[in-house]
């Protein structure tokens, strides 16, 4: 496994592959609600597992916060916890930035999975993308 902070052009072009995949074929989300005008200024990271793009997320910083988004990984590479290094190095690279705290809006199907990183749900249910989510938020530790 390799963890990459996406500097190039093909590296970000496979963390679009992925969240296509996952996010627009899998769970149906409309291509024009996945890619936004974040693309290029938020930091993103992409694992690859037996050197093939495998998972992917990014943040942003939003009202002081690492906003965490966009973590996903394509099926046949989910049972190895690429889910979790993923956002593990995004908040490590949110900690180099200065950040002591992140938010995201995690899906409620994987909010078990937030709670075991350390997140707590801050907020009641909402839809987004046309799928059930919850505001989630982490004190980062030094």
């Amino acid at each position: 496994m390799k963890i990459k902070y996406v500097t190039t052009k093909e590296q970000l072009e496979d963390v679009f592959h992925i969240r296509k995949t996952v996010f627009v074929e899998e769970q149906g989300v409309p291509l024009e609600d996945e890619f936004d005008e974040h693309e290029e200024t938020a930091k993103h990271m992409l694992i690859y597992y037996n050197n093939e793009p495998a998972a992917s997320g990014r943040f942003r910083i939003v009202d002081g916060f690492a906003k965490i988004e966009r973590i996903c990984v394509l099926k046949e590479f989910r049972k190895y916890g690429l889910g979790k290094e993923v956002v593990t190095s995004l908040e490590e690279a949110a900690k180099k930035e200065g950040l002591t705290q992140a938010m995201l809006h995690g899906q409620v199907q994987a909010e078990s999975f937030y709670h075991k990183l350390g997140y707590k749900t801050v907020s009641d249910v909402f839809m987004e993308d046309g799928i059930p989510h919850i505001i989630m938020k982490k004190e980062f530790t030094f």
